[in-house]
């Protein structure tokens, strides 16, 4: 039973190739989709032109990762959109 996790054979897991120890953006860290900075983003339901941003061409709201906002921002940008969609300002799709 020992013989079946030998490192001969189950083949070298640890090794990340050429990307080192970096992760697999490196050293330039984390990619975003929009520059924004936490004094300069209002985020208000009544903005449907900047809401609109945040939305694919299907209607979805792109993730925190994509756009490079915080938790904090991304939880208020959701409901701000969810707000705008109750009242007609968002298209729930595309249409």
């Amino acid at each position: 039973m020992s013989d079946r996790y030998e490192r001969s054979e189950r083949g070298d897991r640890g090794d990340r190739g050429d990307r080192g120890d970096r992760g697999e953006r490196g050293e330039k860290g984390k990619k975003s989709r929009f520059n924004f900075s936490e004094k300069e983003l209002v985020i208000d339901y009544k903005n449907p032109q900047l809401l609109k941003n945040f939305l694919t061409d299907r209607g979805k709201i792109i993730p925190a990762r994509i756009s490079g906002l915080s938790a904090r921002q991304q939880r208020s940008l959701t409901k701000a959109i969810k707000r705008a969609r109750m009242l007609a300002l968002l298209p729930f799709t595309s249409s």
